[in-house]
């Protein structure tokens, strides 16, 4: 399966769901629940603007995610979120080329 983020992508998302880029807490639930909203800044962030990233597998993706989350958090010296599966199943649902 092959997955797919750009800025456009993400901003495709939002609005095939009718969900404003303001609404918190309606991205929480698009993106998995609870922390949703991070996950979502977090892949607009990693991203360039006007780029695409392609994964070939969940796992790569989960592995390009995690490699983020972990340099940023490294950077600013915290301690990096935890992709929980619930992120993950709608990062596999809403990043997924169809087909």
């Amino acid at each position: 399966m092959t997955f797919i983020l750009s800025h456009q992508v993400l901003d495709d998302i939002l609005q095939a769901h009718r969900v404003k880029g303001n609404d918190l807490a309606a991205i929480d639930k698009l993106f998995g629940g609870a922390d949703g909203y991070y996950w979502y800044h977090t892949l607009r962030h990693m991203c360039p603007k006007k780029e695409v990233m392609v994964w070939h597998s969940e796992e790569q993706m989960r592995a390009a995610i995690r490699g983020h989350e972990d340099e940023t958090a490294a950077e600013d010296e915290v301690k990096p979120q935890q992709l929980k599966d619930g992120h993950l199943a709608a990062l596999v649902k809403l990043l997924a080329l169809p087909g």
